[in-house]
């Protein structure tokens, strides 16, 4: 009776592993990961942009203030700490209401990044606005891609 049932039951995740990455080698365009490459419940999410001159790092953390995050480069490893309070309901005599649902984390966090080399830590500069904070790491000046002119002889 429970037979036809059984065409409903699914794998786990990893025994489909090997059909993601053989349509992912199909549907790649090489440059870009999507959201599954990133581990289950990483905060801040982050965008890395590389060019000619700078790295620069999105986090999106919406709800931090530039004091909740402390940033450090050392060893060219990006680290994120920081610590997001939970937000809570109120009545209007300033009672805490009980959660019905939670989706949005709290407490302490820590991210770590590796960087690519030649990255200058010294003059790091990161901006905050609208929840995004941009971290923009420039290249060492001898890595940076140079024009020579030829001169004629």
């Amino acid at each position: 009776m429970f037979d036809d049932l059984k065409r409903f039951e699914t794998g786990s995740p990893q025994q489909f592993d090997w059909l993601r990455q053989l349509l992912d080698g199909f549907f790649s365009d090489g440059n870009v990961m999507d959201i599954r490459a990133v581990p289950r419940g990483s905060f801040p999410m982050i965008n890395i942009a590389r060019s000619d001159d700078t790295v620069r790092v999105y986090v999106f953390a919406a709800g931090l203030a530039p004091s909740d995050l402390t940033i450090d480069v050392q060893d060219n490893v990006l680290t994120l700490r920081g610590k997001r309070e939970p937000v809570m309901g109120s009545n209007e005599d300033g009672s805490s209401r009980p959660v019905f649902r939670r989706e949005r984390a709290s407490g302490e966090f820590v991210r770590s990044i590796a960087l690519p080399d030649g990255l200058d830590a010294e003059r790091a500069e990161a901006r905050h606005a609208h929840g995004v904070f941009e971290i923009v790491l420039p290249k060492r000046e001898e890595l940076k891609p140079r024009r020579i002119d030829v001169q004629a002889a």
